[in-house]
């Protein structure tokens, strides 16, 4: 393999949310930080170089993305999701989650109701509740080890007052790959009611072989037409400290409206280091890319072969997609609480709590495998004998 990820890179001290606010999540500074949705692996060395290119000029003065930026994107996605996009359809925005919010602000007003697919990456939340929008679940329902979405129920939620969906595709936390039927049943309910569709793609590069992402707004002009899409270097490269994402939107209504929203609160700017990251990463990360694939999927191999052999009471929910994996904790026989405490003061683990991706969340943990093995074996070591010690009433 061309490229190391068994390496392990020091990052306490480095003002790393994912190492040095252990203390404030946690309450301890020495658990193993499996949480948040960064990797432990070295950024891209061509990243890195394009960037002390970058530094060679001195002056770091205001930016505009270049002409170069837009290829990058739309060369990437072309490429690797076989799906055709036009510079005047891409935005801008600091991060997925910034724009959440902005298009809520943007696209709908106070007292309309939204709609989210829990369990389901937290942010969805507050980006409806905090702008006075009603939230409105749509829970995923869990058959035979695999998330299905509960379209029956969702058409009972569509009143005169929802105007927006939250998506989130390839989904978070349950590594959810959205099969096509599925998305053009969900898309043409939304789009025949005029509903927009927001959909959050940050994932759709970290894809398992066997699965194939396919883009919300690439099944049909017509949808697309009803369709935002969030995209991002950042989960795929390691890059979320340069707070560097784009949207797509074909609508130039509603690219009209985000534009204006996005310029009224100023941070549509971006900054120099973002746009010369994301033009490297897409135009010479394909190898790294499929690297970083074989290795995760080794790792999740191993995740799933040492809990059935070990740990049977503790389920990994199978994901086509992301590093992030859902844990069924609920053989377990631990309450919310019980689970979360097990997790920190027992096994000494940074995990993700369940609930804390809403309904449906009880019982579950959400662990991140993109690390060096040892690191990843460490963890389900401290696991193992914090079980068996539950097991045999050990304290």
């Amino acid at each position: 393999m061309k490229y190391d990820f068994d390496t392990p890179v020091a990052r306490e001290n480095t003002s790393s949310a994912k190492y040095d606010l252990r203390k404030e999540i946690f309450g301890r500074s020495d658990v193993i930080p499996l949480w948040l949705a960064d990797m432990d692996f070295q950024t891209p060395g061509f990243i890195i170089e394009a960037l002390k290119r970058r530094l060679q000029h001195e002056i770091l003065g205001y930016s505009f993305p270049p002409d170069s930026f837009y290829d990058a994107i739309i060369n990437w996605n072309r490429r690797r999701h076989e799906w055709v996009i036009k510079k005047e359809w891409i935005g801008f925005s600091p991060g997925v989650v910034p724009a959440l919010n902005l298009l809520v602000m943007a696209l709908t007003k106070p007292g309309d109701k939204i709609i989210v697919q829990p369990p389901v990456y937290f942010p969805f939340f507050s980006a409806v509740e905090n702008h006075g929008r009603i939230l409105v679940n749509n829970p995923l329902y869990y058959d035979q080890g695999e998330y299905r979405m509960d379209l029956k129920q969702l058409v009972l939620c569509l009143d005169d007052k929802v105007t927006m969906i939250f998506l989130c595709n390839p989904h978070n936390p349950t590594g959810n790959v959205w099969e096509k039927e599925v998305l053009m049943e969900l898309a043409n309910l939304c789009a025949e009611r005029n509903i927009i569709m927001v959909s959050d793609e940050i994932h759709s590069d970290l894809i398992y072989p066997r699965y194939r992402h396919i883009p919300l707004a690439s099944l049909s002009s017509a949808i697309a037409g009803h369709t935002i899409t969030c995209l991002a270097p950042s989960k795929t490269f390691n890059l979320a400290g340069l707070s560097t994402s784009y949207l797509v939107i074909s609508n130039p209504e509603l690219k009209k409206k985000y534009d204006a929203m996005l310029d009224l609160v100023h941070v549509g700017a971006g900054n120099i280091f973002g746009f010369t990251a994301l033009e490297a990463a897409y135009n010479e990360g394909d190898e790294w890319l499929e690297q970083l694939m074989e290795y995760i999927g080794d790792n999740l191999r191993f995740l799933t072969d040492f809990l059935r052999e070990y740990i049977p009471p503790i389920k990994v929910v199978k994901p086509a997609a992301t590093y992030m994996v859902w844990l069924d904790c609920r053989e377990m026989g631990l309450g919310v609480k019980e689970l979360r405490d097990f997790m920190i003061h027992k096994a000494g683990l940074g995990l993700s709590d369940g609930p804390l991706f809403g309904q449906g969340g009880e019982g579950f943990q959400r662990i991140n495998i993109a690390c060096p093995r040892a690191t990843l074996e460490k963890a389900l070591c401290r696991l193992q004998d914090a079980v068996k010690k539950k097991v045999s009433g050990i304290q």
